[in-house]
């Protein structure tokens, strides 16, 4: 079988780490062909290769025919935009988190991505790591029984102000599109709702923007969710806090799921707890409950399997673990939190996308983009954390 050859648009720290993996040969059955990137210096010490073609117009890189597939890691805006501009071209796609900055463009992309008939995937790498796909087994089973509250604090996102400083764009509403929620925390937006298999359907939040860096964007927030079934939710997340806290905590009826420190613990519960309520009669009691350290097998084998599932779903037809398409439930998740802190009020979903995308222009035509002073630091733009 023919190697599957693959461009990579946008060369900043992951996209560096994706140009990596392809022209070593870690990704089987792809070859790196070509890379673009108008804004990066040295791009021919990046690959170390002859046989790659070098663009720094993207016009020019979409026009050639030397690859079949494009890998997409520049900043979140362009991810929609030039998603649509490869499938015209009728190229498969595998594009960086977020999917974008608003759900309004993303919904025009999946549809362009159903359109085309190609394979159309989203780097939601940690969807590769073997707890949360237990985790996702343990309750899609049935195992845990209805859920009735999901919690999830992540706040070991410390970042410093020397980090924001290091790049105009950063931290910016016309830059990035977002702070913490859309530039760190996607990821476990996304495993949120996968490993539940829940969407909220109202979002009551409370962003704090600057709270501890001069930034205009949040670095702090909760938020309140409410799910179809009367189960509720809390998501809290900040890049303020030291040392933070990464703990996962789904209950259902019986018993509790929790992800903390690289391990799985299932506080089981040998019978229903509204079977016990409903028949217990000795006043004060529980339910038993055996706690339980689930194993895990496998390995976390991080973007190499996404772009291996990718690559493997174009050559076999292996299913996608991360397909394109679901990139916009984590992101309808953060434009509702937005929403929510920007009106003052709990929102619905599926959100009114028009009135997020109005929003949102509000804050880029406010945005300090371009007027705040440059650090030391020189990070690069694409594909950043």
């Amino acid at each position: 079988m023919s190697l599957i050859k693959v461009g990579v648009i946008g060369i900043g720290n992951m996209g560096r780490s994706h140009v990596r993996a392809l022209s070593e040969g870690k990704i089987k059955g792809a070859i790196l062909t070509a890379i673009c990137d108008p804004f990066q210096n040295e791009l021919e010490s990046i690959i170390g290769q002859d046989n790659v073609k070098i663009f720094r117009d993207e016009d020019d890189f979409f026009n050639t025919s030397v690859f079949d597939a494009v890998l997409i890691s520049t900043p979140h805006y362009d991810h929609p935009r030039l998603a649509m501009k490869a499938f015209a071209k009728g190229l498969h796609v595998l594009i960086e988190k977020p999917a974008g900055v608003y759900t309004k463009d993303v919904a025009e992309m999946n549809l362009a991505a159903k359109e085309s008939g190609k394979v159309f995937g989203i780097m939601y790498n940690q969807r590769c790591n073997p707890i949360y796909q237990k985790l996702r087994e343990l309750i899609l089973s049935g195992e845990l029984g209805e859920i009735k509250r999901t919690n999830w604090i992540i706040t070991d996102w410390y970042r410093s102000q020397s980090y924001y400083d290091s790049s105009e764009w950063r931290a910016t509403w016309q830059g990035e599109g977002g702070g913490v929620l859309l530039n760190q925390a996607p990821h476990q937006l996304d495993l949120w709702q996968w490993t539940t298999g829940l969407m909220p359907k109202k979002v009551h939040a409370f962003c704090s923007y600057g709270k501890y860096h001069d930034i205009e964007v949040e670095d702090d927030l909760t938020a309140y969710v409410e799910y179809e079934n009367g189960a509720t939710g809390v998501f809290i997340t900040s890049t303020g806090e030291a040392p933070g806290t990464n703990r996962f905590e789904i209950t259902g009826d019986r018993g509790k799921l929790v992800v903390e420190n690289s391990k799985l613990t299932f506080h089981r519960l040998t019978q229903s707890e509204r079977e016990f309520n409903a028949t217990y009669t000795g006043g004060f009691g529980r339910p038993e409950c055996w706690t339980i350290d689930i194993p895990i097998k496998g390995r976390h084998t991080e973007h190499q399997g996404i772009m291996q599932n990718w690559i493997d779903s174009i050559t076999k037809g292996t299913p996608l673990l991360a397909p394109g398409e679901e990139g916009i439930k984590g992101l309808e998740i953060s434009n509702a939190i937005y929403l929510s802190s920007w009106l003052k009020e709990p929102v619905e979903l599926p959100i009114d996308a028009e009135l997020f995308y109005e929003k949102l222009q509000e804050k880029i035509r406010n945005s300090t983009f371009q007027k705040r002073a440059v650090g030391k630091v020189n990070l690069d733009v694409s594909g950043t954390h």
